[in-house]
């Protein structure tokens, strides 16, 4: 993504229904869905004709049980992830997810703000 630094580049939403979910945005935008399942993820992309708009996923168990529910979370994109992550470190704020590599997609981490709300960083 060129020159993509500090902007939002993504968008995913994370439901406990993902039936419910593709049938909602079908009806209220016209989105479509297609599978975009990795081994161990089932994932879907919400698509508008054939170009992929945003991603659809199950809310990990592991989040419900500590009360996340479902929502909407956006990706900023950033030139050096990691970079990003020790600055928000040094900043106050906390690291869930710590920079991981989606093989042929991106490099993301999930990161929070000194108030708690949640971020995705991204480079790919």
């Amino acid at each position: 993504m060129v020159n993509s630094h500090g902007r939002f580049v993504w968008y995913e939403l994370m439901t406990t229904d993902i039936e419910t979910a593709k049938a909602f945005y079908g009806n209220v935008v016209g989105w479509g869905t297609r599978d975009a399942a990795m081994p161990g993820l089932s994932y879907s992309l919400f698509t508008v004709g054939d170009t992929p708009v945003t991603g659809l996923m199950k809310l990990p168990e592991d989040m419900r049980r500590t009360g996340a529910t479902p929502h909407w979370i956006g990706y900023v994109g950033v030139d050096d992830v990691d970079a990003a992550v020790d600055r928000i470190k040094q900043l106050g704020g906390a690291v869930h997810v710590p920079p991981t590599d989606v093989p042929n997609i991106s490099r993301f981490s999930v990161v929070v703000d000194p108030q708690m709300a949640h971020l995705r960083w991204s480079r790919g």
